[in-house]
């Protein structure tokens, strides 16, 4: 009987290598993003024009920083979708544990993406049966936790670097187990029921069909693309005119090791939104002239836990209440820390 069972779900998996039947690929690029990507190459366009000179420089230096970890996200998420089985997503990250949210940050630190590119490989892993907790914890530790991240802040900030990754997994955790929470007294929403068993099966690794798997790894990259990307259009847009046209000098002005000072820089952090690789160097050069590890951090962290871009999509594809929750959850523990590096360290 487990052997008819085990060739059946073989068969099932493999049914469509018929020499009388056609593989359906059902490539469909939808609406929204067809609506917004629209619209921002006419933006584009028109900003070669010498009165939108500005415009245009901001444009070319966001979609240059963030274009190849937009695509590597994309595809890393059209990975996940063909190769992964769900019940092994399920076994590590679906689990009401609190080993989840440490896989979590482990695959975060595994990640080689910035913020925009974890938007898409997140947004893979709770389709597949990931929890809204570890999602959220992934999603705040992975920008700063990575292994490339990491190398780029021991280059920009030595030894001191370390306590910005520590502090970003900390945190990540820390609202991980409070979304935990709130889950669970149905303050937001709750995470997918995914029916899985033990059993799961690498069919589309054992059985590796490489046309099959080009087409099942875009077909999933388009998905994801369908629902992230059309954010990410809207975020680089806003970005980039606030950076065209936001006067330099208000950085310089305002910024300062006090309370307020700190606020200062997460509002205007949050507006700018630049993506972990951009972000970095700008939070050195605020090291440098305000002499305080504080700033920095909530240069860094406020790209991610106030993103609009990243909200967007949560409030889209979660639901408004986890959206709204991430940032009364992270902020506070983003600005506490970034009081304790300005007066201890």
């Amino acid at each position: 009987m487990n052997s008819f069972i085990f060739v059946n779900r073989i068969m099932e998996n493999h049914k469509d290598i018929s020499c009388c039947e056609t593989p359906q690929v059902n490539f469909k690029i939808g609406k929204k993003l067809k609506l917004y990507s629209s619209l921002f190459i006419l933006v584009f366009c028109i900003s070669f024009l010498p009165q939108l000179h500005s415009l245009n420089h901001s444009l070319i230096s966001y979609i240059s920083l963030i274009w190849w970890a937009v695509l590597l996200g994309l595809l890393i998420g059209g990975l996940i979708e063909y190769f992964i089985p769900t019940g092994f997503i399920y076994k590590y990250l679906g689990q009401k544990k609190f080993s989840s949210l440490l896989y979590a940050v482990t695959l975060g630190f595994l990640m080689s993406a910035c913020s925009h590119g974890i938007l898409a490989i997140a947004m893979q892993l709770y389709k597949k049966g990931a929890r809204i907790p570890v999602v959220i914890t992934f999603l705040l530790a992975s920008p700063w936790a990575n292994l490339p991240i990491t190398i780029l802040l021991f280059g920009l900030f030595g030894w001191k670097a370390i306590l910005f990754i520590l502090a970003a997994m900390i945190i990540a955790v820390i609202t991980g187990i409070v979304f935990t929470f709130l889950e669970k007294y149905n303050l937001i929403e709750q995470s997918k029921e995914i029916t899985s068993s033990t059993y799961y099966d690498w069919a589309n690794i054992k059985f590796f069909n490489l046309k099959k798997s080009i087409n099942g790894v875009l077909r999933g990259s388009l998905n994801l693309a369908n629902m992230v990307l059309w954010w990410i259009l809207i975020g680089v847009f806003l970005s980039a005119l606030i950076g065209a046209y936001l006067p330099e000098n208000i950085f310089a002005d305002y910024l300062n090791s006090s309370f307020g000072g700190i606020m200062f820089t997460l509002l205007f952090a949050s507006i700018i939104e630049v993506c972990s690789e951009g972000s970095s160097p700008i939070a050195f050069e605020i090291y440098k002239q305000v002499g305080t590890l504080g700033n920095p951090f909530v240069f860094l962290m406020a790209g991610v836990v106030t993103d609009y871009t990243e909200i967007g999509l949560i409030w889209t594809t979660i639901g408004k209440k986890s959206a709204i929750w991430l940032p009364i959850v992270s902020v506070p523990l983003v600005v506490l820390t970034a009081i304790i590096f300005n007066l201890y360290l």
